[in-house]
């Protein structure tokens, strides 16, 4: 059986490592803090290989850096502050919203979420405004990217009615938009279109994990599945 060192106070260990085998560390007792500082190598017990290297009933409450290399298995959360690399197994930020969460820009003292847009495909916008022109220039790096059959063109005039009509879409020539009075164009418009340096997207499979997909899993990087995320 392990030998059992019982801590009642913080222990230091800035000086040098100190290098534990098969040792069981235990607070002290009522609310006394079981604080280490500096470095703790801990090395398996030969006599005990399948157990493992760290066993608490509690927290472990690291301020730097954690390198395993081999397993952690943990039955409740982990929180961390920084980037965690490496692959996850299980489960993780089930619902997998992607999203950003940022100090508001204006109000102190609060936060800004924003969860991303989701479809069936992988989409891809420009927006802007087309005034004094009637042609809407499209990326040079669209050529190649996406499938010109899929461009989409929303329209909004302003100030007047205008009567806007797409007359023509080519990548290398632009949109090209005419006003069915003759008036002058002022417009605001958003331009969906999708990608085509891929397959496509199956939406709907048969599977009980994103591990099931049936498609090119490389195309893909799925929030709570190829990576976890960061908890602040």
């Amino acid at each position: 059986m392990a030998d059992k060192t019982y801590l009642s106070k913080e222990i230091n260990f800035n000086k040098a490592p100190i290098m534990w085998s098969g040792m069981e560390v235990y607070p002290g007792g009522g609310s006394a803090a079981s604080n280490l500082y500096g470095t703790l190598n801990v090395i398996k017990n030969p006599q005990e290989p399948n157990t493992p290297d760290i066993n608490t009933d509690g927290n472990v409450n690291v301020k730097k850096n954690v390198n395993v290399k081999k397993n952690i298995n943990v039955d409740k959360d982990i929180n961390i502050g920084g980037t965690a690399y490496g692959k996850f197994q299980g489960e993780i930020n089930i619902q997998s919203w992607k999203g950003f969460d940022i100090s508001h820009p204006n109000k102190s003292n609060y936060r800004l979420r924003h969860i991303c847009l989701e479809g069936p495909e992988g989409g891809v916008y420009i927006r802007g405004r087309l005034t004094k022109s009637n042609v809407i220039k499209i990326p040079e790096y669209w050529k190649g990217l996406i499938d010109p059959s899929s461009i989409t063109v929303i329209l909004t005039q302003i100030g007047y009615s205008q009567d806007l009509i797409i007359e023509k879409i080519e990548l290398e020539q632009g949109i090209k938009v005419k006003s069915g009075n003759g008036s002058t164009i002022d417009c605001y418009y958003v331009i969906n279109a999708s990608r085509n340096d891929g397959e496509s997207l199956i939406v709907e499979y048969e599977g009980k994990t994103p591990a099931d997909y049936p498609g090119d899993a490389s195309q893909y990087s799925i929030s709570g599945h190829d990576y976890g995320r960061k908890v602040k």
